[in-house]
């Protein structure tokens, strides 16, 4: 169970700080995978098809995939208000895999040497996510974390191939 003080600050902003990631994502992803794609794809060939996937993705079909994911992550929010029994960890699950999106956008824009869509929100945010992954070693052991960080990454990252695929899918045809 977490505290009323943990679901304050960690649980109740995570959807209102997902969504402003999401926006920014979604301002600048499309054009930008459209003008950094090809050169994404010579400098990269081990990730040429996760690359061309990813320049297949309009604006409204990411707006779907991020719906999606915030309906989910909507889901996780009620699981932990009603007290449900293992809250502390699918919660903790679903923050560190939100934190490690996050350095998985940092270290992109360090690898290709620039703005990435995503980077500006993630260094925004990174000081509150290192609170809360403090905030969580302090109630949980190391193992505790490793496993929600593991589970969450997995689910998170099917999840994303699902909405991806679903976005896709719901604009081409229309």
């Amino acid at each position: 169970m977490m505290s009323a003080l943990s679901v304050l600050c960690w649980v109740l902003p995570l959807p209102v700080l997902f969504i402003v990631h999401e926006v920014e994502e979604w301002l600048y992803m499309s054009r930008w995978m459209q003008q950094h794609g090809p050169d994404l794809q010579r400098r990269f060939p081990k990730y040429s098809r996760l690359i061309a996937q990813l320049m297949r993705i309009n604006r409204r079909a990411f707006a779907v995939a991020a719906l999606e994911e915030l309906l989910l992550l909507s889901a996780c929010v009620c699981y932990v208000l009603v007290q449900a029994p293992g809250s502390l960890y699918v919660w903790a699950a679903v923050f560190l895999a939100f934190a490690a999106h996050l350095l998985v956008h940092i270290i992109q824009a360090m690898v290709v040497r620039g703005y990435v869509p995503g980077v500006a929100t993630s260094v925004l945010l990174l000081p509150y996510m290192a609170m809360g992954v403090w905030s969580y070693a302090l109630v949980l052991t190391i193992g505790q974390l490793f496993l929600c960080l593991l589970v969450g990454l997995v689910v998170v990252g099917v999840n994303l191939m699902l909405a991806h695929a679903l976005g896709i899918r719901c604009t081409r045809k229309s």
